[in-house]
C-alpha cells in the first residue's frame, strides 16, 4: 500500500473543514433548524434535537 504525506496546505484545508462542520452543527442547534444531508443517494433531514 502506498503512503502519502499531506502538504501543509492540505492539512490546513482539512482542519478548516473540521472547524466549519463543528460550527455548522452548533449553529443548527442554536437556531433549532434541520440539517439536510445526502445519505445513500437520498436527501435526509435531521432535526436539531438529534444532533
Amino acid at each position: 500500500m502506498k503512503t502519502y504525506k499531506r502538504s501543509e496546505t492540505q492539512t490546513k484545508i482539512l482542519e478548516a473543514m473540521d472547524l466549519v462542520y463543528e460550527r455548522l452543527i452548533e449553529f443548527k442547534k442554536k437556531s433549532n433548524s434541520e440539517l439536510v444531508i445526502m445519505k445513500d443517494d437520498k436527501i435526509v433531514r435531521i432535526k436539531a434535537k438529534s444532533l
